[in-house]
């Protein structure tokens, strides 16, 4: 999603999901698509990967000593819900095609302070199970000399150093692929299995259930966040007792507890705190994370006044709950269908937590 437009990129998301992700990706269509069919024109020249902070899985790269090889760059940042979705298929890819001639390069460019941190980094490569080379740019440097403004994007680079193609955003796999497969038989790449990769996509990597996606990405801090309801008002960067309405309307969130909220995320300062947001959606996550690195603390989801029972996400139990154990993006609910309105909240048993972003699915 576009930087500093994530908002109005998901709200336009969740309205035409189906038709921007399913539709847009028929499938007999693109089964029916050779490689050779798809116009790919040069759209420049692949930039600069100097200016990295620094490299994992790989010594650094070089845009002359990728010459030769099929190239895919793929923006993302660790915390976010839709580089996570598409993940799966970037793995995917980055094993299939390997020994004919591919190399993926992640470029992580963080959104939060804390995905600045390599370690942070280096725990999620774990965590997720991303063995290609990734370029930490934490400067936007190299996002910046693509002129990059979504997370994620795709870069499709041929064995001439040529960018050939851009995918932004999630969806268009099968295209994707398709055109990974006709960029490495341009570079004579022989044997070429032309099935699609075999994908394995659970818990939060799931695809969104798009149908029933009605809310929208929100921040908790106070620079970006939408639709705060504490009727004692939002104090910047100070100490606050909030009380939350009986009641919300759909979207609408607030705090209960002593709290701090800053400018990209809100910290509780005192055991108890609860933060209630009203929803419509089969997935909720919150990006979280102690303040104090490597100090568990624990929490407990509601779900309309009750524990989530089979509604709970990968985080949580059954009784709703979890520990948080660093910093990144929890999944907290995952309900069955039929997909209505609900209120959800989270406790905090032990203060210290700091709180970024509510994401959907």
């Amino acid at each position: 999603m576009k930087k500093n437009q994530r908002l109005l990129f998901t709200i336009l998301i969740s309205a035409i999901g189906a038709l921007v992700v399913a539709h847009a990706e028929d499938r007999g269509m693109l089964q029916s698509t050779t490689p050779a069919e798809i116009q790919l024109p040069i759209q420049g020249d692949l930039p600069s990967l100097g200016s990295a902070t620094e490299w994992l899985n790989s010594p650094p790269l070089t845009a002359a000593g990728l010459r030769g090889k099929v190239v895919l760059v793929n923006f993302w940042t660790y915390s976010c819900i839709n580089s996570l979705r598409q993940l799966p298929y970037v793995r995917a890819w980055a094993k299939k095609y390997r020994d004919q001639g591919l190399v993926v390069i992640g470029v992580h460019a963080p959104e939060f302070g804390f995905e600045e941190n390599v370690d942070n980094v280096r725990q999620a490569l774990k965590d997720v199970k991303v063995a290609y080379p990734i370029a930490i740019d934490n400067n936007h440097a190299i996002w910046n000399a693509f002129d990059n403004q979504y997370w994620p994007a795709l870069y499709f680079v041929d064995a001439q150093g040529h960018v050939r193609h851009q995918q932004f955003g999630e969806g268009h796999y099968e295209q994707s692929e398709l055109i990974i497969q006709q960029l490495l038989a341009e570079a004579g790449a022989k044997s070429i299995d032309h099935a699609l990769a075999s994908v394995d996509a659970t818990g939060a990597e799931a695809a969104a259930d798009w149908d029933d996606l009605h809310s929208q990405e929100n921040y908790v801090g106070y620079e970006r966040t939408e639709n705060f309801v504490s009727p004692e008002g939002a104090a910047s960067d100070s100490h606050r007792v909030y009380t939350a309405p009986a009641q919300l309307e759909l979207d609408h969130w607030a705090l209960s507890g002593d709290w701090t909220m800053g400018k990209q995320a809100t910290v509780l300062n005192e055991a108890g705190g609860r933060i209630v947001y009203r929803f419509h959606a089969r997935d909720l996550h919150l990006v979280m994370g102690p303040v104090a690195r490597g100090r568990p603390l624990r929490f407990r989801v509601l779900i309309d006044g009750k524990p989530p029972g089979a509604a709970h996400g990968t985080d949580v139990d059954a009784q709703g709950n979890g520990t948080l154990t660093e910093q990144r993006m929890y999944q907290l609910i995952r309900q069955p269908k039929p997909i209505v309105d609900r209120q959800f909240e989270i406790e905090f048993i032990d203060p210290g937590v700091e709180t970024f972003a509510f994401t959907f699915g």
